[in-house]
Parts: structure tokens; C-alpha cells; sequence
């Protein structure tokens, strides 16, 4: 089992020095980002995943049964940022059964309060340090063509790894009973397995 990562982003948060011409209580500083904590999921996390994708309103929503039952089942390929108020970020993921070189993320969230400190791309790399990611080379991901924030984030992931990022035809909308947009398989590697 891997121990819990911590990481402060502190460079991108400095507070600026108060300039001595006004009084200390005109500027409000910022608080600190708090740590945030990357380990695996248990399935005593699925509740919570589900309200977090409920809440957050702009993620698919399934059924609660499924989350439980990923972090069950893939719970090695799984995982949950949190700080001491909760969760702030998931992704679930999975090795698909004919492709052992290759880790499928189903969903990955982060909350609104935490975004832009890099939480996604770190879930990513924290994801592809997990045992059962050992033997991984790519990652893979289906997105909707409205879906700009996942498309920037694996992206980003390539380019931050300087490996390619495919976009790939995937399922077509007509595949889904009801209105749904074609899904596109954005496949990112050969990747190299990242040390915690």
C-alpha cells in the first residue's frame, strides 16, 4: 500500500510583502493552500464521490452503486486528494483486460476551491505510481467534445511528460440510448512509470 503524498503548493500562492505605507489591516493576506493528501480509494469513498460529483454539477453523474463498487473492484487504480475538510478531487480508473499497458480513466473531479494548484495533473501522476499501474505506458480517457477542462488537462499531462496525446474516434452518440455527445478517446504515451 502506497503511504500518503503530500504537497504544498506554496510557490504559486507567496503572499507578497505588506508595503509599510498602509496600516496591516488594509490588506487581507491570503491563506495558505492547504496540504493536500493523494491515497488510494477505499470503498467506503464512494459515497462521498458521489456527492462530490453531484454537487459539482458539471461531471457526469452515476449511479452511487458504481462508485462503490469501482473503488471495490480497481481500488489499486483509484484514488481520493483530500485535506483535513474532505475530499477535494478523485479519479477512478481502471486496467482494461486486453491492455495491460494501459490505465483507462472512467472520471476524474476536482473541487472549484483547489483548482488551478495542479491537483489534476498531480492525481494523474499519483495515479501512474500506484502498483497497479506498474506496468503502464499510456493513458487513456474518453471526452466529449464540450468537455474543454478533462481535453486541457490530458494535454497538458502529455505535454508535461512530453509524450504524445492522441485523439481518437471512440463512440459514436448514436451508441447511446439517449442525447449524448460522440465520446473521443484521447490516449496519452508512451509514458514512463513516475516515481511519487
Amino acid at each position: 500500500m502506497n503511504a500518503p503524498v503530500t504537497t504544498k503548493a506554496t510557490q504559486l500562492f507567496d503572499v507578497a510583502p505588506i508595503p509599510h505605507s498602509r496600516s496591516r489591516s488594509q490588506h487581507k493576506r491570503r491563506e495558505r493552500p492547504k496540504d493536500i493528501i493523494y491515497r488510494p480509494a477505499t470503498p467506503a469513498d464512494g459515497a462521498e464521490m458521489w456527492k462530490f460529483v453531484r454537487e459539482a454539477g458539471v461531471l457526469e453523474l452515476n449511479q452511487a452503486y458504481a462508485y462503490v463498487l469501482m473503488c471495490q473492484h480497481f481500488g489499486n487504480t483509484c484514488l481520493v486528494a483530500e485535506t483535513d475538510d474532505g475530499m477535494v478531487g478523485f479519479v477512478l480508473a481502471y486496467v482494461p483486460p486486453r491492455q495491460d499497458d494501459t490505465v483507462f480513466v472512467w472520471q476524474i473531479g476536482v473541487a472549484r476551491e483547489v483548482r488551478g494548484r495542479g491537483v489534476g495533473l498531480h492525481l494523474l501522476r499519483q495515479l501512474l505510481a500506484l502498483d497497479g499501474c506498474r506496468n503502464v505506458r499510456y493513458l487513456e480517457a474518453s471526452v466529449t467534445p464540450s468537455n474543454k477542462p478533462s481535453q486541457n488537462l490530458f494535454r497538458a499531462f502529455a505535454r508535461k511528460w512530453d509524450v504524445s496525446c492522441r485523439k481518437l474516434p471512440f463512440f459514436p452518440s448514436e451508441f447511446f440510448p439517449e442525447t449524448h455527445e460522440p465520446e473521443y478517446l484521447y490516449r496519452v504515451g508512451p509514458l514512463h512509470w513516475p516515481s511519487a
